[in-house]
């Protein structure tokens, strides 16, 4: 897999919500548990969060005929090719992989939650205790040592593939050829194209919190052409002026003021 442009195909036609990648995802990533509450649905916990990175959402859904039908799909960072979220972090935290995808160094993020506002698909999360951003990073520690994802290792059903942008997308539309109907591919078409691909039984638009046509807000476009350099430019001045000083003056020494001295 390595310097593969990798993608995750997901088929949400074969999805039965078993919810393994959602676990299996917590697991790998050692992320805690928190207390959550009803609100009338299988769907749990209601929404993505700092410590949920993978989330199945189960949707009631009746077509124009009145046919009903459960709706399954396991929601989380698409990786965009241009990635909106990569273009506005002004500390680094967020970059593009060896794979295309989209990674986190947590340790820089220095919590002005800029991705949140600029992600098309809302879905980093804030935490206010740790001040930082957190998201799916598609296991990259795990593809670098060549193995699958673990959602991708423990979906049962085969409804989660990974591969290379070529195959996938052929084998996308491939099982869009044999549902026919409404089915269709999303993900391909903008953003530069994603990482992540989905294979849906119904339009876009019928899906709950899926953008039909997700785009890069035009703030962001602003600051990564008119505000970032000079975001940049001050950073550097600053650490130009801290290693002069150093150069001239030497290490910082702190005195103490203790009282009755000189």
């Amino acid at each position: 897999m390595k310097n593969m442009d990798i993608v995750k195909l997901i088929d949400v036609t074969k999805c039965t919500a078993c919810r393994g990648c959602q676990v299996a995802c917590k697991q790998w990533n050692e992320l805690p548990a928190l207390r959550t509450h009803n609100f009338g649905s299988y769907q749990n916990p209601p929404d993505l969060q700092w410590n949920t990175w993978t989330l199945i959402r189960f949707q009631e859904y009746v077509d124009k005929d009145g046919k009903f039908s459960w709706l399954f799909r396991k929601d989380g960072c698409m990786h965009c090719t241009d990635a909106a979220c990569v273009k506005v972090c002004p500390s680094g935290s967020l970059y593009h992989t060896e794979f295309g995808t989209v990674g986190v160094h947590r340790d820089r993020c220095i919590g002005c939650k800029a991705c949140v506002t600029a992600c098309p698909f809302d879905i980093p999360r804030y935490d206010a205790k740790s001040d930082k951003v957190s998201k799916c990073d598609l296991c990259y520690t795990r593809l670098l040592g060549d193995q699958k994802p673990a959602c991708v290792l423990s979906c049962p059903t085969g409804a989660l593939t990974l591969g290379d942008r070529d195959t996938m997308v052929k084998k996308a539309y491939k099982r869009v050829a044999e549902l026919g109907g409404n089915a269709n591919v999303y993900g391909d078409k903008f953003v530069g194209g994603t990482h992540v691909l989905y294979v849906l039984q119904e339009p876009p638009a019928v899906y709950d919190e899926l953008p039909e046509h997700p785009k890069m807000p035009a703030t962001v476009l602003w600051w990564k052409n008119f505000f970032k350099p000079f975001t940049l430019i001050g950073m550097g001045g600053v650490a130009g002026a801290a290693a002069l000083h150093y150069l001239i003056k030497g290490p910082h020494e702190v005195h103490e003021n203790k009282e009755g001295g000189e």
